[in-house]
């Protein structure tokens, strides 16, 4: 009799952060991994640490083609695809909207919410065909609470969220879970990225404080990707022991 093959996870943006983080615990746990992000010397080297259960696959999130073509590619062995973790997100620039990069924002709104609807569509069709799946997104406290500069990365993240629950809402009652995992400050290389490489300026943003580590949120990840099927977890907020909400801001005219 042949062996059962592991449950499959596919993981966007994993070559850092929570993302390496999600593939190193499934894969330690026995799951087969498929990880995918642009860098393809990182996809690599994280390929050869996790052996022979896992597949690297470079592409662009954001190109709607190469998505659509690596998911519909995959070898016989990896097609069977339990859980969707969609990882790949980024922010750029803290400036007012007034004073922004709309390139940044092209390539929030490319990556954020793009990338996450072509993963998901090109997935679906074989868990509905299963009868089972779990698709989870990487949402961000950005998405329920503003901040100045957080405007379209914020949108995006508050997208990410209500798409979730429209997700549930198609989904429920063929099998397939659907769950939006919004972290709050995170030790990552989301403020390097944000800063587009100033090293100094990312580091202070985590100067003197507790915040998240990436193998927080793939424990979190974990757990909710093993919950028994009769329960679907809608949400969970995540935010750093030294982090919470601010008063409204009043300003004050002479």
């Amino acid at each position: 009799m042949q062996n059962k093959l592991p449950k499959t996870i596919l993981i966007t943006g994993a070559t850092s952060g929570f993302g390496r983080a999600t593939a190193e615990l499934f894969n330690a746990k026995g799951w087969q991994t498929i990880i995918t992000g642009r860098r393809g010397d990182r996809l690599e080297d994280l390929a050869r640490e996790l052996g022979e259960f896992c597949l690297p696959l470079s592409f662009d999130i954001s190109d709607r083609k190469a998505v659509k073509t690596a998911i519909e590619n995959l070898p016989p062995n990896f097609n069977q695809v339990s859980v969707l973790c969609n990882n790949a997100g980024l922010a750029l620039g803290l400036e007012g909207a007034d004073e922004a990069n709309i390139d940044d924002w092209d390539q929030m709104i490319d990556t954020n919410i793009k990338g996450l609807i072509y993963a998901t569509r090109n997935i679906l069709p074989s868990m509905v065909n299963n009868g089972e799946g779990h698709i989870i997104n990487i949402g961000s406290v950005a998405g329920s609470y503003p901040y100045p500069g957080g405007n379209v990365y914020g949108g995006t993240k508050a997208f990410v969220s209500q798409f979730s629950l429209n997700l549930r809402a198609d989904l429920v009652g063929k099998g397939i879970n659907v769950t939006s995992v919004e972290p709050g400050l995170a030790e990552t290389e989301f403020s390097l990225v944000r800063f587009k490489g100033d090293r100094e300026k990312a580091s202070q943003v985590y100067k003197d404080t507790r915040f998240i580590k990436p193998q927080d949120i793939a424990e979190t990840i974990y757990w909710i990707a093993t919950r028994p099927k009769n329960i679907n977890i809608n949400k969970i907020e995540i935010m750093a022991g030294d982090q919470a909400f601010n008063p409204f801001k009043i300003v004050k005219r002479s």
